[in-house]
């Protein structure tokens, strides 16, 4: 093979997918082999790792991924892509307006909350109690992020997002039969306790974000992919709103009724 086109086969380099004429295999597995045998579930795990997991470890991650579809209208993004929808654009287009705001703060927090019990593992991997090892490690996380912990209150769910008590009884199952080890179940539980405990014995919702984080941490997801998997399952819900608006129609929909304007106020008024 001439150089220069070794030099363009190495351009993008994968090791995801080896398509030829007539051919397509993922990560080794030829297409016609998976379509039919693995879930859409199993297929992004085997898509985003490699391998194909065990049915078990695919439900408590299908689980996860069914948690996270939708928080209706009142969520930014699902109102974005309702609002995008009547500006005339496709689906693609609006689902695309919806994701791009899946952030830090709104359907991103689950990276940074697995990061939160990644560190709080590697404390107890150390010789530290888990109770010491949660209070260390929201000391760490506050000094780089702020008072607010990611994966833990929510707006409209006080003090128990339905979501999570569910989640989390599906890891303990799951622990119990050995499909994962429970440990990120615990230490996410631990650091709800704890946040209560600092806000004077008031609970505190663990929120989607820090339930699905928990589920992504057993299953060995590194912290990063757990914002990409919040995006995929969002998605759906995305997808689902943007088509209803399109079905309903209306043009140019903006966040409120025409009849309710903002408030205009003179700069250096309050």
């Amino acid at each position: 093979m001439p150089e220069d086109a070794e030099a363009v086969r190495h351009w993008w380099r994968t090791s995801i997918i080896d398509m030829a004429p007539g051919q397509i295999a993922f990560r080794g597995e030829a297409i016609e082999d998976l379509i039919g045998n693995v879930s859409f579930a199993q297929m992004i795990w085997h898509m985003v790792r490699g391998g194909v997991p065990s049915k078990e470890e695919a439900a408590l991650f299908e689980a996860a991924l069914v948690a996270g579809v939708d928080h209706g209208p009142q969520a930014p993004s699902i109102a974005a892509a309702r609002m995008a929808a009547t500006c005339g654009v496709g689906l693609n287009n609006a689902m695309a307006t919806a994701v791009n705001m899946l952030g830090d703060v709104h359907g991103g927090a689950g990276e940074q909350c697995a990061e939160l019990y990644f560190g709080i593992s590697a404390r107890i991997d150390n010789g530290e109690r888990l109770s010491d090892a949660v209070k260390a490690g929201l000391n760490d996380w506050r000094a780089t992020y702020g008072k607010i912990v990611s994966g833990f209150g929510h707006r409209f769910h006080k003090p128990v997002d339905p979501r999570a008590p569910r989640l989390l009884q599906l890891v303990h199952d799951a622990a119990e039969v050995g499909t994962v080890s429970g440990r990120y179940a615990d230490i996410g539980e631990a650091v709800q306790e704890e946040l209560a405990q600092q806000r004077g014995g008031r609970a505190i919702a663990m929120n989607i974000d820090g339930a699905t984080a928990v589920i992504f941490c057993e299953l060995g997801f590194p912290a990063p992919l757990s914002r990409g998997l919040f995006c995929l399952s969002r998605s759906v819900g995305i997808l689902s709103h943007a088509w209803e608006q399109m079905q309903q129609g209306g043009r140019n929909k903006g966040p409120m009724p025409p009849k309710y304007l903002p408030l205009y106020q003179p700069t250096g008024t309050e």
